[in-house]
């Protein structure tokens, strides 16, 4: 094709977006330039959205090399803005991303426990998709908290603070709003290369000095088995790296929930009791192991154990809820609302809505808690309203449960085991709630591994795949 005859980049653009199409649907490895071609069509609209759905799929089909993944998401991270620091910050700029789960909270307390430790957290975070739960969604039910922020407003913020927590900005990687949007439109979210593209270009145009990836594998995350996980974890980890951000991941067990709480307020509610010392300790073991990591590359310590030490000691000390209620102040809470939310002996529910109705489910036999499926779980909650179905799909903050037994407790018939709290009943929730929970006669199946924390991956041990 006589591509040096053409004009315009609109005209390349007609008539090698096919061709390269063509090429990636056969099976063919694309080259540096041919991928940045890609990435300014779909930035600049000059593309059809049937042809970039077109080559999600390929890319889903085929897969990509290593040097494929990294053009591609270095040219996606330069799509937009890239975000600039004071000197001063430098080497202390840090982020932390989860693959989602099931009252996953981490990020409302591990933010400013690293803000608390010195760190400059600029966390940029997405909202809740299928079953998972999204930190933007969980933060907007505390009124007058904003999750938009400028590129100025970030800064301003880290100065004053350390930390925010914020959604993605409008310059920001928008090759990456095109491409997700028409990824989930055409069932290619799951694609390895198209996963890490989409992660690492916004954490490389937050322009990190360290970021450290909770990886999530199980019933209720999207990657079943450990072994799928650490292939995603490790093409991450790799992808970091390369575009200059050390990076590490943490391999974690997503079949429960985190914590007790599920549902956007009440997980909130979870988080500024565990910033008051008063956490569960399978969420504190996530909290320090994901900060302790970030500390430790970092330089701020010299151990993963003294890192973990660090963190928990800001949290249990308080500085991490002072950071917390600092950071809602100047995302546009009031005051004194966050003040009250702080406090010793607070009435959540006088700032936080709560949910019409209240519901307990009792266990229907005696015997010990075998399981708690949070898969099942979160799936109810979405149909009560916790959860969206689509992009932009209104929410309501107030659904969601509280787990009132954990696996391996010994139980009694009639004793409630789960409350539930929604506005609007959905027939046959009872029924579809009571399958999550499994009880049986001793405590042997219930018996397993007590760590969520299943593997670490740190940066020097990420390989070409």
């Amino acid at each position: 094709m006589p591509l040096l005859l053409l004009q315009t980049p609109e005209q390349v653009a007609m008539l090698s977006i096919p061709d390269l199409i063509k090429k990636k649907r056969d099976g063919g490895e694309l080259s540096d330039e041919e991928i940045k071609l890609f990435i300014r069509a779909v930035t600049s609209k000059t593309m059809q959205d049937s042809q970039i759905g077109a080559m999600l799929m390929a890319v889903w089909l085929k897969g990509m090399v290593s040097t494929e993944i990294q053009t591609l998401t270095k040219e996606m991270m330069s799509s937009g803005q890239v975000m600039s620091w004071p000197d001063k910050w430098k080497g202390l700029t840090v982020d932390k991303h989860s693959t989602g789960g099931v009252g996953d909270k981490v990020s409302l307390v591990l933010a400013p426990a690293l803000a608390a430790c010195g760190c400059k957290v600029p966390m940029i975070s997405g909202r809740g998709l299928a079953h998972t739960g999204g930190t933007l969604d969980k933060l907007e039910s505390i009124p007058g908290f904003n999750t938009q922020q400028s590129a100025d407003q970030i800064r301003d913020i880290l100065a004053s603070v350390g930390c925010c927590i914020v959604g993605q900005t409008e310059m920001l990687v928008p090759a990456d709003r095109v491409l997700y949007a028409l990824r989930d439109a055409t069932s290619t979210v799951d694609s390895l290369p198209l996963i890490t593209g989409s992660i690492i270009s916004k954490k490389g145009a937050e322009s990190l000095s360290a970021l450290v990836l909770d990886v999530k594998f199980g019933r209720a995350a999207l990657y079943k088995d450990l072994q799928g996980a650490k292939q995603l974890a490790q093409m991450l980890v790799e992808a970091g790296n390369r575009v200059g951000i050390k990076t590490a991941a943490v391999l974690s067990r997503m079949d429960g929930t985190i914590g007790r709480c599920v549902g956007n307020s009440l997980e909130v509610l979870e988080s500024l009791e565990t910033l008051k010392g008063n956490g569960p300790a399978d969420l504190m073991e996530l909290v320090n192991t994901l900060g302790g990591l970030l500390l430790l590359m970092t330089g701020v310590v010299s151990s993963l154990s003294e890192g973990k030490k660090k963190i928990s000691e800001a949290v249990i000390g308080g500085q991490a809820l002072s950071k917390f209620e600092a950071m809602m102040v100047a995302q546009g809470v009031a005051m004194e609302t966050a003040r009250s939310l702080c406090s010793a002996h607070t009435d959540y529910y006088s700032i936080l809505r709560k949910a019409q109705q209240q519901l307990d489910l009792t266990v229907p036999a005696d015997g010990v808690v075998v399981d708690l499926d949070g898969l099942v779980l979160a799936q109810v909650l979405h149909k009560l309203g916790a959860g969206r179905s689509r992009a932009g799909e209104p929410i309501n903050h107030s659904v969601g449960a509280e787990l009132l037994v954990s696996p391996g407790q010994r139980v009694k018939k009639g004793e409630s085991w789960l409350r539930l709290h929604y506005d609007h009943p959905v027939p046959d929730q009872v029924a579809l709630l009571q399958k999550a929970l499994r009880v049986g006669k001793d405590n042997k199946a219930a018996e397993g591994e007590s760590s969520l924390v299943a593997e670490l991956l740190l940066p020097n041990e990420a390989h070409t795949l």
